[in-house]
């Protein structure tokens, strides 16, 4: 039989679509998601550079993702246009999704809280910034911008809890005794106290029970993103520790859900570590990690009495690459700094 070339280049495409329409679908065998903290947009940037050669599918802002420190919305507007500005930002933006919540420098005040009185202007300048739609929950619940995401198919699936440490927030509990506050300086700790007031909360009633419900929700991992530090102990600046009662309430939140593998991000303190404790009542360890910041360092760094191994005080990013090709997945949890070179590194089996 003569075969023509229109009749040859039908004969082609029709096996090629036959090739195509029964090929089993490849599952991705890794999934790679980067985070970092305070950002000055007065300095230099250097270190998307090294962020961008990771290929992160997602990058997490988790706060002070500007130095705002103001209760007028235009400074503060101001100050995200001059982040949008640089160019290794943009080109992050173009590469990944970008996903942000806020901790106190953004919000508008210094380890500010509930008493806050420009949070809702605050609110609709960082939600516009990070494009947010107009018809988000976030943009219009009365107490703050907590949200979740969920990556990846089912046996693949991560899913992203970011809370909002600020609009709820009470009142810190400062030191004010003289010789107390010196003897904790000559130790690197901070000024701050606990909270025992009954009343004293980190995130409100309404997002407690939006967490618990976050809690439920079906995942291959979860990873809960914290704006400060939830499991470090002893560094008496702001941190989870200041808030007993919320921070065991968190515990046992996890402890009623335990079938997800959970790890929590941080940032905040501008210097980066691991911690870990083993006794949370979890079938696994419960790690944290911590990276801050993207351009701000801080040489003090104050004792920590679930830290694991070394702290480092330099410009850094966090890398979570998760491995699929096992039964369970197996999270390589990486602190970068400006050169992509990786300062500390934990392996998490579930």
């Amino acid at each position: 039989m003569r075969v023509t070339v229109a009749t040859a280049v039908s004969l082609i495409m029709s096996l090629m679509l036959v090739l195509l329409w029964s090929s089993p679908t490849v599952a991705q065998d890794r999934t790679i998601i980067a985070f970092g903290s305070c950002v000055h947009q007065d300095r230099p940037q250097p270190i998307w550079q090294a962020v961008l050669a990771d290929e992160p599918e997602v990058f997490v802002f988790l706060g002070d993702n500007i130095y705002g420190d103001s209760e007028d919305p235009a400074v503060l507007q101001a100050k995200y246009e001059q982040l949008g500005a640089v160019d290794g930002f943009q080109r992050l933006r173009n590469q990944a999704e970008v996903v942000a919540i806020w901790d106190d420098h953004d919000y508008g005040v210094n380890d500010g809280g509930i008493e806050y009185p420009s949070k809702e202007a605050s609110r609709q300048v960082m939600l516009d910034f990070w494009n947010e739609p107009e018809d988000s929950e976030r943009r219009s619940r009365p107490d703050g911008i907590y949200t979740a995401y969920e990556y990846g198919e089912d046996g693949q699936k991560v899913q992203l809890i970011l809370l909002d440490l600020r609009w709820n927030r009470t009142r810190l509990v400062e030191i004010h005794d003289a010789a107390k506050r010196q003897a904790r300086l000559a130790q690197d700790m901070g000024p701050y106290d606990v909270n025992l007031s009954a009343a004293a909360t980190m995130l409100g009633e309404t997002q407690w029970q939006w967490l618990q419900q976050q809690l439920e929700v079906d995942a291959d991992l979860r990873i809960i993103g914290s704006s400060i530090q939830l499991l470090a102990d002893f560094t008496g600046w702001e941190s989870w520790a200041n808030f007993p009662a919320d921070r065991q309430r968190f515990f046992e939140l996890l402890q009623a859900s335990p079938a997800v593998p959970t790890v929590i991000i941080s940032g905040d303190t501008h210097w980066s570590e691991f911690s870990r404790i083993d006794e949370a009542g979890l079938p696994f360890a419960l790690v944290e990690m911590t990276s801050s910041g993207l351009t701000e360092e801080w040489h003090a760094i104050s004792p920590n009495r679930h830290r694991v191994g070394e702290a480092f005080a330099v410009a850094n990013y966090g890398l979570l690459e998760i491995d699929w090709s096992a039964d369970s997945p197996v999270l390589d949890m990486s602190i970068r700094d400006e050169q992509g070179v990786t300062l500390i590194q934990q392996t998490v089996r579930f």
